[in-house]
């Protein structure tokens, strides 16, 4: 089984999505069922970013990730990333994001989706979204870890080609067990927000920051359902005092 995690820039302004759009796209996410996903949500969103998130047989990858973009086409405010795609390497432009992990067979499908935003294309955003690949990489309770910033073109399978220029990653991290989210999903935020200028938010908050900075949100998506972690972490880190 694998887990596959398409972002994407469809709103009208650069700061957040709106109510319709967001349920516009909740509406025809049981589309994804159909195309073949085991499960399906709309698992982040951040600013002007929505991520589309499914936990699938690796047979209907290409047909699931299809089917994403073309609910993110037929609601897009304005085509945005969309656009960006192309059939061929030579033409592909700063399109989508995307993340793709593997899931163990003999376990639930979890996983912590991290999703970034920029108002500006901050270039540092690269080295935010490696700090929290990489405080994940070698935990216990990791399956595999998927997505993150671009290095010259990506092919997508089903979809076509982005570009380096795409500035929004999406990270995806697949989890054995329950009790490792929050040590998980901890530490992939403790690091991104380590960097300059990073800041976590709510699901859904726009980005209200000084420019030259990076948003970032998190969900736990457990077995289809969707959990914003950011307010339970934030809760967590607060220093307690005597």
């Amino acid at each position: 089984m694998k887990l596959t995690s398409i972002g994407a820039d469809i709103s009208k302004n650069d700061v957040n999505c709106s109510q319709e759009l967001i349920n516009n796209m909740k509406k025809d996410i049981p589309q994804l069922i159909t195309a073949g996903a085991d499960k399906a949500a709309l698992t982040n969103i951040t600013g002007d970013d929505l991520v589309i998130s499914a936990f699938l047989k690796e047979e209907n990858l290409e047909k699931v990730n299809r089917a994403i973009v073309d609910i993110l086409t037929k609601n897009a405010e304005d085509l945005g990333d969309v656009e960006g795609i192309s059939p061929t390497p030579d033409e592909a432009g700063e399109g989508i994001s995307y993340a793709e992990a593997h899931v163990r067979q003999d376990r639930f499908p979890d996983a912590v989706i991290l999703s970034f935003d920029t108002y500006g294309g901050e270039s540092f955003v690269h080295q935010v979204a490696k700090s929290a690949m990489q405080a994940a990489e070698g935990m216990d309770g990791v399956t595999d870890i998927g997505g993150g910033s671009v290095e010259g073109v990506r092919e997508i399978p089903g979809v076509g080609y982005v570009s380096d220029m795409t500035d929004d990653p999406v990270v995806a991290v697949t989890i054995e067990n329950l009790e490792s989210i929050g040590i998980i999903a901890g530490a992939m935020v403790g690091a991104a927000i380590g960097n300059k200028n990073v800041y976590l938010v709510k699901r859904g908050s726009p980005s209200n920051v000084i420019p030259g900075s990076v948003i970032l949100s998190v969900s736990a998506y457990l077995n289809g359902n969707v959990m914003d972690l950011s307010g339970p972490l934030a809760q967590r880190m607060e220093i307690l005092r005597v």
